[in-house]
This record gives structure tokens, sequence and C-alpha cells, in this order.
């Protein structure tokens, strides 16, 4: 009986998904991976400064020579989500293997820069392009998930931009802005908007999605 009492508030904590803190967020980085980048902001609306981890996979078999006759590193990468507590730091929430390498091959073109940032309490994911615009993914801590809630994208030529795309899945309703005059930069881009309602039942979640470049924004 008293070993059953003593493994009570135990059990309790497992089955409400308890993971034990760290004082750093290094104390998070799991063997075999490497601290890429790391951000400070607030996500979930307590005042303290969480912390967001990119890290990266450090498996040799993953270095190897490029079309180029280089050496690279195509290790994967993925993303650590920590509340910040008064004892140190709380693991919100995980994803390894979810980026690919900084060195892709992109064909034609240069593989885009990935960045992310903290702001009014979301989480961004930004994809850089250069000339070639960008596309961004907005993540919110709700419903214990940090849940997809927002996706911006834009298409350019240089500095003339083509089309720019914005979905918001909380409303469910998705814009389109064609530029009418592709010949044209500044001022005289001239845009036609187009609104359509999105189809989606449940909020992509940032644990399930297993890569961001088959992430698919063209089906809503």
């Amino acid at each position: 009986m008293k070993n059953i009492l003593f493994l009570l508030p135990i059990l309790i904590l497992i089955f409400l998904g308890f993971k034990k803190p760290g004082k750093e967020p290094s104390d998070f980085i799991p063997k075999g991976y490497t601290e890429f980048d790391k951000v400070f902001g607030d996500l979930n609306k307590d005042g303290l400064e969480d912390c967001v981890l990119i890290i990266k996979e450090t498996n040799t078999a993953n270095i190897v020579t490029n079309r180029f006759d280089e050496k690279v590193d195509r290790n994967r990468r993925g993303i650590i989500v920590l509340f910040k507590s008064e004892k140190g730091y709380q693991l919100a929430d995980e994803n390894y293997n979810c980026f690919s390498s900084e060195n892709e091959d992109g064909g034609v073109y240069f593989p885009p820069e990935l960045w992310i940032k903290i702001e009014n309490e979301k989480l961004y994911i930004h994809y850089g392009h250069g000339r070639y615009g960008y596309w961004e993914y907005t993540f919110r801590y709700q419903n214990s998930n940090f849940e997809l809630i927002g996706y911006d994208s834009s298409s350019n030529r240089g500095p003339i931009t083509l089309t720019e795309t914005s979905i918001n899945f909380l409303t469910k309703k998705k814009l389109i802005k064609e530029n009418l005059n592709k010949n044209a930069a500044g001022e005289d881009e001239m845009f036609k908007e187009t609104w359509s309602n999105v189809e989606i039942n449940n909020l992509i979640t940032l644990s399930e999605i297993k890569d961001f470049d088959e992430l698919e924004m063209i089906k809503f």
C-alpha cells in the first residue's frame, strides 16, 4: 500500500506529460545534435523570455561531396521550444528533423535561408530566397500545442513583386495579390486581390510536420 502511495504522484506526472526541467537551453539538445541557432522571446504570455533552439544533426555519414566537388554537411535540422520558468526551462515542443540542411542543392538557385523570430507571442519560421521572394509560417501556442495559424509568401523577380499570398487559418480566409504590371516596380505596381475560403478541419501542429519542404500550402 505504501509503495502504491509513493508511486502515485510519479504516475500522475507521467500521465500529464511531465518533462524534467533544465537550467540552460543547451540541456535539451539531444545526443548527436548541436546548436545551430537560438532566439528568445515570450511565447506563452507570462512575461518570461522563452527560448527556441534550431538544432542540427552531427552524423558524419551525411557529410558528402556535392556536384562542385566540395565537402558539404547535409545533416538535417530541427527545432526545440522551451518555456522559461523560475527553475529554468521546460520543454514545450520538439521536432528534431523537420528542416533540411542549409547546404541542400538548390539546382540553378541557391538554397533558401532559414531563420526564426518571436514577436507578439508568436513563433515565425521564415525562409528567405533573396531576389526570388520568401515564405513564412506563423505558429501560436494554443490548445497545448504550437499550431500553424498563418502563412505568407511573396514571389519576386528582383525588385518586382509578382504575387503575394496570405492565409489565415483561424478565419479560414486566403488572399492572393497578383501584380498586373509585372514590368514595373514601386509605385507602378498594380495588384489584383482575390479572396477565397480555406478548407481545413484541424490546425497543423509544429510537432507533426515531418518536412517543411513538403508542407504544401498551395492545396489550401
